[in-house]
């Protein structure tokens, strides 16, 4: 039998359900960030899914989900989410170093060396974009290039690319 206190109460549900949906894809991504931070990667990555679920647009989420998987190995499931982000904010510079160095993790050399040559478009004083795409092209096999690579990036100060220098025989 219906009543008005069922109705109430179905109403009030409704209600708080819908006020929970609207709030839940910030709260979500913020529990991501919190579990981050603790490094806890797997509930990281399950909090980051969820605000995704929520809200498909929330490209800092698709970012942050795609820095875990790498932290945890998952190089396939970051390039997604890098691409992703690169496909709605191509001018991002972040987005193409760390698909770079999933790509060269995951031994797709040549997706790397195209990822870092746009972060050097992009920006071309990127010293860190310098030093992994000479660790890509020595990979490929071109010693030349890379410690070619790493002096530009020493000569723009950069104090590691002085120890890469070193430790790979550059002359």
């Amino acid at each position: 039998m219906f009543n008005t206190k069922n109705l109430s109460i179905t109403v009030l549900f409704l209600y708080f359900s819908i006020d929970i949906q609207a709030q839940s894809a910030e709260d979500y991504f913020k529990e991501g960030e919190a579990r981050s931070r603790q490094q806890n990667y797997t509930e990281a990555i399950a909090a980051y899914s969820k605000a995704i679920k929520t809200d498909p647009k929330l490209w800092n989420a698709y970012v942050k989900r795609a820095f875990c998987y790498g932290l945890t190995e998952q190089y396939d499931k970051a390039l997604e989410d890098y691409t992703i982000v690169i496909a709605a904010e191509p001018e991002k510079i972040f987005s193409y170093q760390s698909r770079g160095s999933a790509h060269s993790k995951l031994g797709h050399y040549n997706e790397a060396l195209s990822d870092f040559d746009k972060v050097i478009e992009l920006d071309p004083n990127n010293q860190e974009a310098y030093n992994n795409r000479g660790f890509v092209k020595k990979n490929l096999g071109d010693k030349e290039g890379a410690c070619k690579d790493w002096y530009k990036s020493k000569k723009m100060g950069n104090d590691e690319a002085k120890i890469i220098i070193k430790n790979n025989g550059c002359r």
